[in-house]
């Protein structure tokens, strides 16, 4: 496991990820940059789920360019709005109308300023103009008409108001549909405007009720929510989308209400309740807007049309209306998530539609503890997993977890309207995830390149991976451990290096001495200390410790012989001579480290159990078997590995004899025959040291009847007619004597 002292540095940088994040969510800081990719991210949610599809609900009457071609250019006289009111409530029955324009001044397109002021100069005497014009002046009085149009309708006026300070008022604003003071001791922070652009007083006087149609947009110039409410001067107004509903269910009374709180001096207001509605805001009193889809995904029908009988009644009966404009001249478009090019009177229709489903998005309060507690619960888990794990496993959780915290909050978005911000999470999740790659590649990276280049040449890849977790452990200077070593060498090489052209020994060389290395290196995890010609030298144990290192090392010369033995229908195929190989090996107490001049040096190792591995090596051909192990070596595996005892020698450079044994392979691998002929050869071992030349003799001629092929028996036969010629001297202790290498 990874330590925290060893990780320290990658440890502080995540608890400084995680701490960032933290400060966001909280909103104690709250960078552009993190807040923009949340929208982008709430953007991302509502084009997905889009139910769209026209809601018929609502109709928007689009004084669109056919409109303003058929009735002339923008704003059109009074009495023609008049007309077009008239036509909606009255002929098409339609449950409610909403103007996303305002009538901040008189209409004197008729020209009655004119005939009243020639009225009260130059033909004030004149007695049959001045009948005329009272006769007259009623119907020329356009906004008269059009307030007259208003009177005891379901028509709603719309206003703008201006969030500047010292910006001027016009016009007149309606009723408040709450009183100041409504929100005193409450955590709300409404929008509140300083100016206003509201209808003419005679036109307020007669409308059911009006709203504001101000739109709101995020720092990126889209607009997501709208103001439901805005406060002027202590009071609070209704957004014309709001007003609309209401108009709609017969003037329910608005109310605020308020969320559950630990803290009794906070208590969160996270909706109004407009008769059976309930409707979602935050503390700054918006609502998010539920986009249906893109823009039309309510009926237009073209205001010239209703003002000229070609609209049918039942695509208006009962809807409610909104009247604004598509045209681009007359600048009513927005940009929204779901369009870049998007009418705001739809913006409205949206809200409408969501209002009366219960269906608009929610952002209460608890959220941002809701978004704090997923911060923290995510980038814990991944902080112990990115530090407990390697680069493999540590991506599939940071993957598993990107992908579950993003299905949650999708999920958590379709089917209970909730935005939860997602940005935090996410964003730490993959910096934290940078941050733990990043690491490994500097530090990790640094000290496996710092093990490769001083252990790559001889140790496996997966032991130098193992080194580098802790590089302090390991070093080339040289050291006196217990280690085993192994030498192996090709029978009869000479004659075969003779036969052959450099270009084709070389890579006769290649192929063998590659299968015997990948047996050392990727099978027993040995380090290959050198290539002397056909030789090949290897120890276990080293530079990493290796409890097993004698086990290992019998195992591979085992494997090594059986390598040989495979190979063999490949080199005939290539023409080339079957290999058969030596094999020593020794257990013992040697120097290991790196060695050598100033010009040149090896990881190797040295030491008297060095030298006798090399000269068991050399004597396996005279016993006609594959590896020959020391004494010290059977010793350590001897309770897995199955053995025959060979000899007791002198090999040149030793005065010490010692036992040499054969490997056969692990105990639970022989069979009943082969248990029996050991244990057989044993029994003559005993007979041969005690010199009773006559029982040794029998025995292993009936061995050798059973195996005509093996050496060993044969050896021990001719020793036997030797001493028969020549008797042992009186002292001899059983050991044979090598007087060459």
């Amino acid at each position: 496991m990874k330590t925290l002292r060893k990780y320290w540095l990658q440890l502080l940088l995540s608890l400084g990820v995680l701490v960032f994040f933290f400060g966001y969510a909280a909103e104690i800081w709250r960078p552009r940059v993190i807040q923009q990719i949340d929208l982008w991210l709430y953007d991302a949610r509502v084009v997905s789920t889009m139910p769209e599809g026209e809601d018929p609900r609502v109709v928007v009457v689009d004084l669109d360019e056919k409109s303003l071609a058929e009735i002339g250019r923008w704003p059109w006289p009074r009495n023609v709005v008049a007309r077009l009111v008239d036509k909606l409530t009255g002929q098409y029955r339609v449950a409610a109308v909403g103007f996303d324009i305002v009538f901040a001044e008189r209409d004197d397109s008729s020209g009655l300023p004119v005939l009243r002021k020639l009225a009260a100069g130059e033909l004030k005497d004149d007695a049959g103009f001045q009948a005329k014009l009272a006769a007259m002046e009623a119907g020329l009085d356009y906004d008269r008409v059009f307030a007259a149009s208003l009177k005891d309708k379901p028509v709603v006026l719309g206003y703008y108001f201006s969030f500047e300070p010292k910006t001027p008022r016009a016009g007149e604003l309606p009723k408040p549909v709450l009183p100041a003071g409504v929100f005193k001791g409450r955590s709300v922070a409404p929008l509140v405007a300083e100016g206003y652009g509201g209808n003419l007083p005679v036109l307020i006087g007669q409308a059911s009720s009006a709203g504001h149609f101000n739109p709101i947009t995020d720092t990126d110039g889209v607009t997501r929510r709208v103001a439901l409410l805005v406060e002027h001067e202590g009071k609070y107004y209704e957004s014309l989308s709001l007003a609309m509903v209401r108009t709609y269910l017969s003037f329910p009374k608005l109310e605020p209400i308020y969320g559950e709180s630990p803290l009794k001096s906070y208590q969160p207001l996270e909706w109004l309740k407009v008769g059976p509605l309930r409707v979602p805001v935050d503390e700054s009193l918006r609502a998010l807007v539920p986009f249906r889809g893109k823009q039309r995904s309510f009926k237009y029908v073209s205001a010239s049309d209703v003002l000229n009988d070609r609209i049918k009644m039942s695509d208006l009966a009962g809807r409610m209306v909104l009247i604004g404009t598509t045209a681009p001249g007359l600048k009513d478009l927005r940009v929204a998530p779901v369009d870049p090019v998007y009418p705001g009177v739809e913006i409205h229709a949206n809200l409408i539609a969501g209002m009366m489903d219960n269906a608009l998005p929610a952002q209460p309060d608890y959220l941002r503890a809701g978004e704090i507690v997923m911060l923290l619960l995510t980038s814990g888990i991944l902080i112990f997993a990115l530090l407990r794990f390697n680069p493999l496993p540590g991506t599939l959780v940071t993957v598993v977890l990107a992908l579950l915290v993003t299905a949650g909050d999708f999920a958590l978005w379709k089917y209970s309207g909730l935005a939860l911000p997602l940005a935090s999470t996410l964003l730490s999740i993959g910096l934290l995830y940078a941050i733990s790659m990043a690491y490994g590649y500097f530090f990790e990276t640094r000290n496996k390149k710092q093990m490769a280049s001083l252990f790559g040449q001889y140790v496996p890849p997966e032991l130098v991976a193992k080194m580098s977790e802790q590089p302090e452990k390991y070093s080339m200077d040289g050291q006196s451990r217990e280690l085993t070593v192994l030498f192996s060498d090709v029978r009869s090489f000479t004659t075969i290096s003779e036969s052959m052209e450099p270009k084709e020994l070389t890579r006769f060389m290649n192929e063998f001495l590659t299968t015997l290395s990948e047996v050392i290196r990727t099978q027993y995890l040995g380090t290959i200390d050198k290539y002397m010609g056909d030789c090949v030298m290897a120890f276990w144990g080293a530079p990493i410790h290796d409890p097993d290192h004698a086990r290992n090392a019998v195992l591979a010369g085992l494997a090594m012989q059986r390598a040989m033995h495979d190979l063999g229908p490949r080199m005939r195929e290539r023409g080339w001579p079957e290999i058969h190989i030596g094999v020593g090996v020794n257990t013992g107490r040697m120097t290991v480290g790196d060695m050598g001049s100033q010009i040149r040096k090896a990881y190797t190792v040295m030491g008297d159990a060095v030298n006798l591995a090399s000269r068991l090596e050399s004597i396996t051909k005279q016993y006609g078997v594959g590896m020959i192990v020391g004494e010290q070596t059977r010793e350590a595996v001897k309770d897995t590995i199955a053995f025959r005892e060979l000899d007791r020698v002198r090999v040149k450079g030793k005065d010490e004899p010692v036992t040499i044994y054969e490997p056969l392979g692990e105990i639970r691998a022989l069979d009943k025959a082969q248990k029996s002929e050991v244990e057989l050869f044993h029994g003559i071992l005993k007979l041969y040291r005690a010199q009773n030349w006559d029982m040794a003799e029998l025995q292993l001629i009936n061995l050798k009847n059973q195996r005509t092929d093996f050496k060993l028996y044969q050896v021990y036969l001719d020793r036997i007619a030797a001493f028969r010629k020549t008797a042992p001297p009186e002292d001899w202790d059983g050991v044979y004597e090598f007087d060459t290498k």
